[in-house]
């Protein structure tokens, strides 16, 4: 059977989009490979998902008929980079998916000369199917590129296309973005239980309101100002429980950690 994925690095976020990616039959096991220096990582993807393994980065990308995703960390991309360069020209032209952290398209078209390339961050609720995957295109790349990077990344979420110069931005919403929502969830976890609640009990209503909101603004497509003022009636509790957040800074507080995310993707970025 031809191959028509490859994977390199065998990690949490690469098994997850793989797991997804054969899931939904947009893959066949046998038609990806997977690349990992782990013994123990490359028997458990060969026995879970029936894929092709190897130690061989130049294997998985002289193979892959249609693309090949770098889920590996962004500091050993020189080394691989230095381990690939004699493979180039390639006879075909794989298209190179990178959801390596900070690392510009720039150092990937260095990597990868003349080869497709698409930057991609996805966020760790892919590994439940709801993520959120922004990508940017590279300078060899066309629509049919573009679609086959929108069908792999809405396998685990939604996917949006932004500019490169909006990667960082990216990061402080949605890629570090579960952060800030976990700790939201734990702090409404904690007030419950400090306004009595058992914590199991607490857990289990902030968990299911955010969920339940996040669904409820997504299904609607109404604004969370107006959800917000629906749920605030004159006098009530809501608008009790809002003064003090207000008065807490909340607002500002998780605009300006957005903002420091973004400001820190950019150091990150530059090395």
């Amino acid at each position: 059977m031809t191959i028509k994925f490859g994977l390199v690095g065998g990690g949490v976020m690469g098994e997850a989009l793989l797991s997804r990616l054969i899931a939904r039959g947009i893959y066949q096991g046998l038609e990806v490979i997977v690349s990992e220096p782990l013994e123990s990582r490359r028997t458990f993807l060969q026995q879970q998902y029936g894929v092709n393994v190897t130690t061989d980065n130049c294997l998985v990308l002289t193979q892959s008929q249609e693309a090949v995703m770098l889920a590996i960390k962004p500091q050993i991309l020189s080394a691989i980079a230095q381990e690939l360069a004699d493979i180039f020209p390639l006879e075909h032209s794989p298209l190179i998916i990178s959801i390596l952290a900070g690392v510009t398209l720039k150092n990937l078209e260095a990597a990868f000369p003349q080869l497709p390339i698409i930057r991609a961050m996805p966020n760790t609720p892919a590994t439940v199917g709801a993520g959120m995957t922004a990508i940017c295109l590279g300078a060899y790349t066309d629509d049919h590129h573009t679609q086959k990077a929108q069908e792999i990344f809405t396998a685990v979420g939604e996917v949006a296309e932004v500019s490169e110069s909006l990667m960082d931005a990216v990061t402080g919403v949605s890629g570090s973005g579960p952060a800030y929502v976990a700790l939201m969830i734990e702090a409404l976890s904690d007030g419950g239980v400090a306004a009595g609640l058992p914590r199991p009990i607490a857990k289990q209503l902030a968990v299911q309101t955010v969920l339940g909101t996040a669904q409820l603004i997504s299904e609607t497509k109404i604004h969370p100002a107006e959800l917000k003022d629906r749920v605030t009636s004159p006098g009530g509790t809501t608008i009790a429980a809002v003064s003090e957040l207000e008065k807490a800074g909340f607002r500002s507080a998780v605009i300006q950690a957005v903002k420091a995310a973004a400001h820190r993707s950019q150091e990150l970025g530059k090395g």
